[in-house]
């Protein structure tokens, strides 16, 4: 695995000890993602590679909603791509059978896509990370690329902050079996992007961290809250940079690389 910011490209990563995350970060998490959707809104858009009006589909957090990642889908809206969210309101996290549940979704988003031309991107912050990792396993229409903001792959509770608001808005915590548990960690066979931050105060950072399951995965550092990340301008930069990548052009991101001279489509 390379790790993009802080370490030598041919520095090997060690297999990280997992934690939960500081309870210090938690209590700041509003102030500081406040701060970012200020800089969100006063951020230079120019400059970005312009889309190709292919499909992105992005699905918000655990108890957010459209309003809550309204940013993020514009910004995607506003330099080309057919962008929307998932359709399904509030993510209340899934219920029932999980697996029933997310062929479900799948055909949701399947339904969302019909009729277009071009393979869908799939972004998700948070939780609804999950859900585009594995709806671009089960999906029966083209991926272009995964996303993940954020984002727990390894679908431990215990290594985040959020078991309190899961229980709220959905009763209990998922019950995963060690089965579904490894297949959650696999990437799926698209370029693969998992933005984190070591500053996340509800998912500790080693969780978001993927394994190199093939040559397009990807692990990419940003400075951030985890409730701010759909609106932090480094992590939108991020976005649009990799959205930019048709899978026959894709290459670890690089952010010593001009806007003005990375690839388009």
């Amino acid at each position: 695995m390379k790790k993009i910011a802080a370490l030598p490209d041919a520095m090997p990563v060690p297999a990280p000890v997992i934690c939960s995350p500081s309870w210090a970060l938690l209590g700041i998490e509003p102030l500081r993602a406040a701060m970012e959707y200020a800089s969100c809104r006063m951020m230079d858009r120019s400059g970005h590679p312009p889309g190709d009006g292919h499909p992105v589909i992005v699905f918000p957090g655990l108890a957010a909603d459209a309003q809550s990642i309204a940013p993020l889908v514009g910004f995607c809206h506003g330099l080309g791509y057919a962008a929307r969210d998932w359709g399904r309101g509030i993510n209340t996290g899934p219920t029932g059978d999980i697996d029933l549940w997310l062929d479900t979704l799948a055909a949701d988003i399947e339904a969302l896509v019909a009729g277009q031309s071009q393979p869908v991107s799939l972004v998700g912050w948070s939780l609804g990370g999950i859900y585009a990792r594995e709806i671009a396993k089960r999906i029966s229409l083209p991926v272009r690329q995964v996303i993940t903001i954020g984002t727990p792959i390894t679908g431990e509770a215990t290594q985040t902050n959020v078991s309190l608001i899961y229980r709220w808005v959905n009763g209990r915590l998922p019950v995963l079996d060690d089965d579904f548990k490894s297949r959650l960690i696999a990437a799926p066979q698209v370029p693969t992007t998992s933005i984190y931050s070591r500053s996340d105060g509800v998912v500790a950072w080693q969780a978001c961290v993927q394994p190199e399951d093939h040559p397009m995965v990807e692990n990419v550092e940003v400075d951030g809250s985890h409730c701010g990340l759909v609106w932090n301008p480094a992590v939108l930069k991020i976005v649009a940079d990799r959205l930019s990548h048709a899978p026959d052009t894709w290459r670890p991101y690089d952010p010593r690389t001009p806007l003005s001279t990375r690839a388009m489509n």
